[in-house]
């Protein structure tokens, strides 16, 4: 029986067909680049019923993952697995080390300060510096970024992060509304975090 589909992660999305030998480059979307390494199980988006994929060997170029699959052996094999997500099952990420935890894992969560629920986190937009929850609640959208001294702590249990907003935050709709309409443009550019078997710290830039 297969994994459903929210059941998985993803570690990489396939960008192109790489030479005439069944390789293919691939955008990494994990902080753990063995899983990578010759012999590990990948599964493919997409297909119905889902497929895994052995790989035989990789290397690393110009920041991307060349990888070989077993079965895929030439360059028409490889672009039919162009624009293609790469996963794991859920149940296979490390545990996380101490302040830090999954992108995927703050999605859903409610955001809570001094007890007032603010709204739930849709997705963890990236800007360039500091990554902004997205939070959406009954006032409307804010989005919070994704530090140290403002996101105060979760507790992963119970769905819950905790924050404690600068002064004046929640006026700003309006201009982040604009900033999200921008990030929305440049979404066939880049995939979302929502997804990815990355960690974060609040204190990451």
């Amino acid at each position: 029986m297969f994994p459903p589909e929210s059941e998985f992660v993803n570690v990489a999305r396939i960008r192109k067909a790489h030479g005439r030998r069944g390789e293919v480059a691939a955008e990494i979307l994990t902080d753990f680049a063995d899983r990578f390494e010759a012999g590990q199980w990948l599964w493919i988006a997409g297909p119905q019923p889902p497929q895994r994929l052995l790989v035989e060997h990789s290397w690393f170029h110009k920041g991307r993952a060349i990888l070989k699959f077993e079965g895929i052996e030439d360059m028409t094999a490889a672009e039919s697995l162009r624009g293609h997500d790469l996963q794991i099952p859920r149940s296979e990420r490390r545990p996380t080390p101490a302040g830090a935890v999954y992108i995927s894992d703050l999605i859903g969560c409610a955001v809570l300060e001094e007890g007032e629920n603010l709204g739930t986190v849709e997705a963890l937009d990236g800007t360039g510096g500091v990554a902004l929850l997205r939070v959406v609640g009954p006032e409307g959208e804010l989005l919070i970024p994704f530090a140290q001294e403002i996101c105060t702590g979760w507790d992963m249990e119970n769905r819950e992060v905790r924050v404690r907003l600068p002064e004046g935050l929640r006026q700003l709709r309006t201009k982040q509304t604009s900033a999200r309409q921008r990030m929305v443009r440049r979404a066939d550019r880049q995939p979302g975090l929502s997804g990815r078997d990355r960690l974060r710290r609040t204190d990451d830039d």
